[in-house]
């Protein structure tokens, strides 16, 4: 594989990353080596995107997706599917919080990560990472500099400490909002541990976590593994009809695409319900687009060439939905214009800014 970046600097070279757990307050890291930065309340301007290996695009699209980046100009960026493994050697406790470098060919990667990250636009974002303890699912949050979470946490029951398995979550808690970072499990395709169940868990405590912070606006985005609606995929018929070797599962809602059955769209639906949440993007888009209407492609060889999904999403509490002023998916047609490598395309949300109430 051809590479497209600079050769690897000496070790200790590239930026420092992440924060561990307990370094998470307002005054720790590059915040405070931007004192000069006018510090905003609350973030207006998101990016979620499923990079499918951020190693690989940075590696191999960096420069396209830098631009996208500059130009929308988001105050978050929220990354799933990171696949970088957590520090911490081999039979050790694991750090998910921090990149792996205990070896010559991670010590590379971090580098290489670390240096993409430093670069135009990316070095006026702070980073926080939630790893696995391989090169498996994990999430990253960019939040811009001007930006300081009140409180970070890496899990949905908010324990300090506590990371998700496969660093699923990233939670930020702003002064008017939180902004929750998600890589939801795959349903898979039967009645398994880490199929069926392992999803039927996630989603229940999704559900929790929800209804139990209704206390302050919640936006909610990520790579969530569900397409809601019929409207939300390209051909309904065969994501309803898809097997895995034939296999039928004993239940009728279970059966299908992984992310278009039917038990895991009404648990969704329940989600949305109880919470009191928006779909932003279908609050704006009303009718099907099978040009820009989807977030995920299928492999453009062979069966699923052509099947899309809308699978990634900014949902947001009811009381936001007013403030809602763009929702747009960047990812176009069956050749995966604007995907920058990754079989997910970026997803972008824009508020508007909160009219000031005027004292009695």
């Amino acid at each position: 594989m051809k590479r497209f970046f600079k050769p690897i600097e000496k070790e200790g070279s590239a930026k420092k990353p992440a924060l561990s757990p307990s370094k998470q307050g307002v005054e720790n890291g590059d915040a405070q080596a931007q004192p000069e930065v006018d510090i905003k309340k609350e973030p207006l301007k998101f990016i979620t995107w499923n990079a499918n290996s951020l190693l690989l695009r940075v590696k191999n699209n960096w420069p396209e997706f830098s631009s996208f980046v500059s130009n929308i100009d988001p105050d978050i960026i929220a990354v799933q599917e990171v696949r970088m493994p957590a520090a911490g050697s081999k039979g050790a406790p694991k750090i998910p919080g921090e990149l792996k470098d205990d070896t010559n060919s991670s010590r590379e990667e971090k580098q290489i990560l670390m240096r993409a990250l430093s670069s135009p636009p990316f070095g006026n974002y702070r980073v926080w990472w939630s790893l696995a303890d391989t090169k498996y699912a994990g999430t990253a949050l960019l939040v811009k500099k001007c930006l300081r979470p009140l409180k970070v946490y890496f899990s949905l029951d908010r324990t300090v400490s506590k990371h998700e398995p496969d660093g699923r979550v990233i939670l930020a808690e702003f002064e008017t909002l939180r902004v929750l970072n998600t890589y939801a499990p795959n349903n898979g395709w039967k009645e398994e541990e880490n199929s069926f169940q392992r999803r039927r868990k996630w989603d229940k405590r999704l559900l929790e976590f929800v209804v139990q912070s209704s206390d302050k606006p919640l936006i909610w985005c990520g790579d969530l593994n569900v397409s809601h609606e019929d409207i939300d995929v390209s051909h309904p018929e065969f994501f309803s009809a898809a097997k895995m070797n034939g296999y039928v599962p004993p239940n009728k809602e279970d059966c299908g695409q992984p992310g278009f059955t039917l038990s895991e769209r009404k648990r969704f639906g329940a989600i949305l319900k109880e919470g009191r949440l928006v779909d932003a993007y279908r609050y704006l888009h009303k009718e099907k687009d099978m040009e820009c209407g989807f977030s995920w492609s299928g492999n453009p060889v062979g069966k699923y060439r052509g099947k899309r999904m809308r699978i990634d999403y900014f949902v947001l509490s009811e009381k936001l939905k007013e403030r809602v002023a763009s929702c747009e998916m960047h990812g176009k047609g069956i050749e995966l214009e604007g995907f920058y490598g990754s079989d997910h395309c970026p997803v972008s949300l824009q508020l508007s800014e909160e009219e000031c109430k005027e004292a009695n």
